[in-house]
């Protein structure tokens, strides 16, 4: 039973929601093995990841309900989601490496991969009051706008018929080049807090692939910048500056996007949602230590106790 789990201070059991996930995962372990070969190994590992996360969504499910009956308070609420998810990523880790034994590169992009989501929870939760999600624009829709503005302009000059077709044959062609099909303005989060409104792209680092990702980055952002809602483009960073190369600074010195790394981006997220996330991380989060023995051994084995930072 997980009833004893759910009240206000579930915030503060992460011993118990580790030892209820582990005893969740043994099963889960045992039932795909049922199901799957010794070969299968990615198949195991991706059934009981996808168990786990089940399992976490009803205890987030069942929290939600117990939450609102009782009248907790926001940050009683997202403290214990917080808690959920964090606890449910040590034993996802851990039953994933049990069934399919973690290298370099999986690993630590998986660490950074949870990242974004955990931080997330702060909107989706929020202890401020007047943070709110909006939805993004279609590309499709701004474009259909500009060019119509381009049109009435163009057929307010006084120059020929002739002209006026060259002129918007020229800027169909512009678009033509800009995009090259369309773009996608959806990023990863989009909020107001009743004075603005602010896209936001998290990113766990910057590394020496991340040429395409920075291109769009600057394409979409300049794209919010022309819009008449005036939207502040944000980028929350997990590393520190320095830890980065050189596509951080061109985005940084873009002038389309206000760059936070590392102790910035935890004060920056505080201060948008009400929550003291920086805080709760040094307080709760401990990755070395709260692994089990036989996944910290595998990682100190294969050097990858360095990426167990937050």
């Amino acid at each position: 039973m997980t009833t004893f789990l759910l009240d206000k201070k579930i915030g503060s059991k992460k011993a118990q929601l580790l030892d209820y996930y582990r005893n969740r995962a043994t099963e889960l372990i045992a039932e795909v093995k049922q199901l799957y070969g010794d070969s299968e190994y990615k198949r195991r590992a991706s059934a009981v990841n996808s168990g786990l996360i089940k399992v976490k969504n009803n205890l987030i499910k069942s929290l939600e309900q117990k939450a609102k009956k009782e009248n907790w308070k926001p940050e009683e609420t997202l403290s214990g989601i917080l808690m959920i998810t964090y606890t449910n990523y040590i034993v996802m880790m851990e039953s994933r490496n049990d069934v399919w034994s973690y290298e370099y590169m999986a690993f630590s992009r998986r660490i950074g991969e949870l990242w974004d989501p955990f931080c997330q929870l702060c909107w989706e939760y929020p202890v401020n009051p007047n943070i709110n999600y909006f939805v993004p624009p279609l590309f499709k829709d701004v474009k259909e706008k500009l060019s119509n503005e381009i049109n009435d302009l163009i057929e307010k000059l006084k120059i020929s018929k002739q002209e006026k077709e060259k002129l918007k044959k020229y800027y169909r062609k512009v678009w033509i080049l800009v995009t090259s099909g369309e773009i996608k303005l959806e990023l990863d989060l989009h909020f107001e807090d009743g004075k603005k409104q602010y896209v936001v792209d998290f990113k766990s680092g910057f590394s020496s692939n991340e040429k395409g990702n920075t291109n769009r980055l600057l394409l979409v952002a300049s794209v919010y910048k022309i819009l008449e809602e005036g939207h502040q483009c944000l980028l929350f960073v997990r590393s520190a500056e320095e830890k980065n190369n050189h596509y951080l600074q061109t985005l940084k010195k873009s002038g389309f996007w206000t760059v936070y790394c590392g102790q910035e981006t935890y004060d920056q997220i505080k201060q948008f949602t009400g929550f003291d996330l920086p805080s709760w991380l040094k307080t709760n989060v401990d990755w070395a230590d709260d692994f089990d023995a036989k996944m910290y051994k595998h990682l100190k084995n294969i050097n990858l106790i360095q990426y167990l930072e937050w």
